[in-house]
């Protein structure tokens, strides 16, 4: 049987990588119960992790890992696909030569996360406390929707739903004091 050839941004390979391992991941949060026991709230599944090795071998082996550096120095997600998987949106985190390079061989390891491509907003960070606080009290004041929470329902899942930032959300509702864990019944207030 003979595989399509790895593929991401605009970087093919010149002959499938040997090694792969793909990871996901459940996240699950733990909340104590008063004498004893513990609760576990399932979060919904994370981004998937794609790693593997290879070699470019031959003449031009050595130009063929620069190449493929070049790639990895830019910024943002792209379309990965895979001989196997399917083809996703991925981040390229990681690219490391396994063993001192040759001209004719290299010998490398490699990540991609996958990007559910949910969240489009992006994340920011805000510069310090009186920023976060400042924030916190605009949104407050400003005239809000109000969502009530539903069993599953988590901050991130509800920005996406209403197309806020994440950050935004969390600033809009200091009453949550742990963005982690909402519950049921919650008021959330869309900025």
């Amino acid at each position: 049987m003979r595989l399509t050839p790895m593929r991401y941004k605009n970087f093919t390979w010149p002959h499938n990588p040997e090694v792969y391992q793909v990871e996901r991941r459940r996240e699950v949060a733990v909340h104590k119960v008063p004498f004893g026991g513990c609760v576990l709230q399932d979060l919904g599944g994370t981004y998937k992790v794609l790693q593997g090795e290879g070699t470019f071998a031959g003449r031009d082996a050595y130009e063929t890992f620069r190449a493929l550096e070049q790639v990895f120095l830019q910024e943002g997600p792209g379309l990965l696909v895979h001989p196997v998987w399917p083809a996703s949106r991925a981040h390229f985190v990681s690219l490391e030569l396994t063993e001192k390079p040759l001209p004719d061989y290299v010998r490398y390891r490699f990540a991609f996360w996958e990007d559910l491509g949910g969240y489009t907003a992006g994340l920011t960070a805000l510069e310090n406390q009186e920023e976060q606080t400042a924030a916190a009290a605009k949104a407050a004041e400003a005239e809000h929707a109000v969502y009530t929470v539903r069993k599953g329902d988590t901050l991130w899942g509800i920005a996406k739903r209403f197309g806020v930032s994440l950050t935004a959300l969390i600033a809009a509702n200091p009453q949550i004091k742990n963005p982690n864990l909402i519950y049921p019944g919650d008021r959330v207030y869309i900025p």
